[in-house]
C-alpha cells in the first residue's frame, strides 16, 4: 500500500515565484490498485510521481510504502521497489548497449555486482521468451544496439525491463505521450496485461482521458494539488468520457485557460 499523509510541497519559497502545489494532501492506494491520474499542466501530476519516487523532497508530511515510512529515504533506495517508465522512450534504456545487455542489466537489479560476466548466458532463452510475448520481433534483435530501435519498440522494452524483477509499485509517467496513436495503443495493451499478470500497484499519469477511463481501477483528477475527482470500482466504470471532459473544461474555464 502507498500512503501520502498530510503532504505539503512549495516551489521557490520566499520568492515572487512561490508556488504552493500541495497543501496537506493525503492519498492512499491499496495493494494491487491501478490508478490513472489526469489533470491540466501544472496540476501536480508529475510532481506527485516525483514525491513518491524521491526525486523531490516533501516539505511537510509523510510517505509510506508497504507500511514502511520512506519520507527521508533516498531516491535510489526507493527504486529498489519501484519500476518507472518515462515519457521519453530513451530514458528507460541505454541506447549504446545491446538489447541483450539492457535485459541483463534490468535482470540484475538489486543484485551485488562483481567480476562475473554481466550477461548470464543461461538466461538468454528466458529473455527471448519475454521479448517474444511483446509481438514486436525483438527476440531476434538481441545483439543490436537499443538506440537503433523505434520509439515504440524502445518503450515496450523499457516497460518490460521495469517489471523484470519483483517490484511493489509501477510508475508510468505519460509513457505513451511521445508515441504515434497506433503504437500508443500497443503499449497500453501491454501495460494492462503486465499489470494484471503481475498484480502490480500502479500509478499512471496520462493526458489521454480515454486511457484513464479504459485502464485501471481508479481515476484521480488533480487541480492545483487537490483531488477534484476520485472514483474507483463501479463509480469509475459508470463515468463517461463526456463527464470527465466536462469537468476538465470547467476547471480550465475557471482558471482562464
Amino acid at each position: 500500500m502507498l500512503e501520502l499523509r498530510d503532504v505539503s510541497k512549495v516551489y521557490s519559497p520566499g520568492t515572487v515565484n512561490e508556488n504552493c502545489l500541495f497543501r496537506h494532501f493525503s492519498l492512499t492506494i491499496p495493494d494491487g490498485q491501478f490508478v490513472s491520474v489526469v489533470g491540466s499542466n501544472g496540476s501536480g501530476k508529475t510532481s506527485l510521481l516525483n514525491l513518491v519516487c524521491g526525486s523531490i523532497p516533501v516539505d511537510e508530511g509523510s510517505i509510506f510504502m508497504g507500511g514502511r515510512e520512506i519520507t527521508r529515504t533516498s531516491e535510489h533506495r526507493r527504486y529498489r521497489n519501484i519500476g518507472r517508465v518515462y515519457q521519453n522512450p530513451a530514458m528507460g534504456t541505454c541506447g549504446t548497449m545491446t538489447l541483450l545487455e539492457n535485459m541483463a542489466m534490468a535482470d540484475n537489479k538489486n543484485r551485488p555486482y562483481n567480476i562475473t560476466p554481466g550477461v548470464n548466458r543461461r538466461r538468454i532463452s528466458y529473455y527471448k521468451e519475454l521479448l517474444s510475448s511483446l509481438g514486436l520481433g525483438l527476440e531476434d534483435k538481441l545483439n543490436i544496439p537499443v538506440g537503433s530501435l523505434s520509439g515504440g519498440q524502445r518503450q515496450a522494452l523499457a516497460l518490460l525491463m521495469s517489471t523484470l524483477t519483483p517490484i511493489e509499485f509501477l510508475i508510468l509517467d505519460e509513457h505513451t505521450a511521445a508515441l504515434d496513436p497506433k503504437t500508443a495503443e500497443v503499449i497500453m495493451q501491454l501495460t494492462g496485461r503486465l499489470v494484471r499478470e503481475k498484480g502490480l500497484t500502479t500509478l499512471m499519469v496520462t493526458h489521454n482521458l480515454r486511457y484513464a477511463l479504459e485502464y485501471g481501477d481508479r481515476i484521480l483528477m488533480l487541480h492545483e494539488g487537490r483531488a477534484v475527482l476520485d472514483k474507483c470500482g463501479e463509480e469509475k466504470r459508470a463515468l463517461k468520457l463526456e463527464d470527465v471532459l466536462g469537468l476538465f473544461n470547467q476547471i480550465s474555464v475557471e482558471c482562464g485557460n
